[in-house]
């Protein structure tokens, strides 16, 4: 592999190739969730797209060896970390993060994939343009890999994934080969659209190196609110009087549990849930995060959104509002939501499942799971939130009280996902709403995908890449 090496650095520079063992490459061996933990061959760091391609096509001669793109390492499923045959190139796209053009009238931003999140919205911004993708993690997760898992996020509810919010991409193929259709056209019906092939196939088919994303108008007012309800169909009631009320002015509407909330005040003491999160009698209640966005006058759009609310009240869908008066507030707010997973983080290791059934569905399934899992493993906590306007819901099992986490992962994560998404399946819903397949999700692959589908998968796989040297190991079964 020593020749290797060397013609690596010959193409992105010495200090772009890294190696080493223990602790070297951790950053890069190791999932965010810490679930995965591979051995890499080398990190390598390409600043353009040309390098991009002259690394796939030199490591396409090397017998045995594949490549893992990564971008931020921020997924949930372990799809970007190698495994542990010391015979894979991690290639990063850390240093492809230029912004190539945003273009005001098109209403498009062309950046490269190695960009944070948080940067595309900024350049957005700051030519008075939205780009709505939205994540906990947008401060480090790149926008390739938001592309290359498709993500959902806080605002699919009115500008859908990152899927619809993609024109165009630049990507490499597994002959590295570079490919481009980053002109901003919002129709181009020539044919198979294949930029839709490269979004969410988790690096299995091409490597994205830049992309052309749509911007939106700036809105000039927004309100945030939070609710409380005595049910999740009561939830998915109040939801349904502010489509009514305010249709696409509705960008967001998450949903969370007690027990979800309940571990953020225990683990973040500056972040408290502004209305209780129990009835008089003790009877626990869901709250959801209201967020609305409007062209208009943000004092009209205030009163509107507590006069529905008052009325979903009065109405039965609502126990309590809170609406925000201004944008401290509003961050305030989601932080508490945006907290959860990191609170199930610091309580250990838990059972995660991120879910979508119909809107219609949400609250019989949520009912017949919480049932169907008192059997199977009795006295978990239930930490169930999500994109409830999307029908997206992470449902997540914490080990009761005082039991150890690791142990209860062990024990009871197969029976649980089995138990789950047989559920699921019974309701018409999928097993991966937005997180993906990765290494996680593969055995569900095999079980529960048609075998139709997967037969499709296996033959766009093998025409774009006959050789397997992108990600093996991710998203298709064996």
């Amino acid at each position: 592999m020593s020749s290797l090496l060397d013609d690596l650095r010959a193409i992105v520079g010495e200090a772009h190739v890294l190696t080493g063992d223990g602790e070297a490459l951790v950053a890069w061996e190791r999932d965010w969730r810490k679930r995965y933990r591979g051995r890499a061959l080398c990190v390598v760091l390409p600043g353009t797209a040309d390098e991009v391609a002259a690394v796939v096509r030199r490591c396409a001669r090397e017998d045995g060896v594949s490549i893992v793109t990564q971008g931020g390492n921020t997924g949930l499923v372990g799809g970007g970390v190698p495994d542990d045959s010391r015979t894979q190139v991690v290639l990063s796209t850390k240093r492809l993060r230029a912004i190539r053009r945003v273009d005001a009238d098109n209403q498009t931003i062309t950046v490269e994939a190695g960009l944070a999140l948080q940067k595309v919205q900024a350049a957005a911004a700051e030519a008075g343009l939205l780009f709505p993708l939205s994540l906990a993690a947008e401060g480090t997760c790149t926008i390739g890999g938001n592309l290359a898992t498709n993500a959902g996020g806080t605002q699919v509810l009115r500008f859908g994934n990152a899927r619809e919010l993609c024109l165009g991409l630049e990507v490499v193929t597994a002959q590295g080969e570079l490919w481009s259709s980053l002109h901003g056209l919002r129709k181009d019906n020539t044919g198979y659209d294949l930029r839709d092939l490269f979004v969410g196939s988790e690096g299995t088919l091409g490597i994205i190196t830049a992309a052309t994303l749509r911007l939106f108008p700036q809105p000039r007012a927004g309100v945030t609110a939070w609710a409380t309800c005595r049910t999740l169909a009561g939830a998915v009631a109040l939801m349904r009087r502010l489509r009514d009320a305010f249709d696409a002015e509705l960008v967001g509407y998450e949903a969370m549990n007690a027990a979800s909330l309940a571990l953020v005040e225990r683990h973040f003491s500056a972040l408290r849930v502004p209305l209780p999160l129990a009835d008089a009698s003790g009877q626990p209640l869901w709250s959801v995060l209201i967020d609305l966005a409007s062209p208009h006058d943000e004092h009209v759009l205030r009163e509107r959104a507590e006069a529905t609310l008052m009325s979903a009240i009065e109405g039965g869908e609502a126990v309590d509002i809170a609406v925000t008066r201004n944008e401290l507030q509003a961050r305030t707010l989601w932080q508490l939501r945006e907290a959860i997973p990191l609170a199930q983080g610091v309580e250990g290791l838990n059972i995660k499942h991120d879910v979508a059934v119909p809107l219609s569905s949400l609250a019989g399934f949520v009912a017949a799971a919480d049932a169907a899992l008192e059997a199977v493993v009795p006295g978990a906590r239930h930490v169930t939130f999500g994109h409830l306007g999307d029908g997206n819901l992470h449902y997540n099992l914490q080990a009761a009280e005082g039991n150890e986490a690791a142990s209860f992962l062990a024990s009871h994560e197969d029976a649980a996902n089995a138990c789950v998404y047989d559920v699921v399946a019974r309701f018409g819903g999928t097993f991966s709403a937005e997180h993906g397949i990765g290494r996680l999700r593969r055995p569900e692959m095999a079980a529960r995908k048609p075998a139709p589908a997967l037969a499709m998968m296996r033959a766009v796989k093998s025409a774009l890449d006959p050789r397997g040297l992108l990600n093996p190991g991710v998203l298709l079964p064996d």
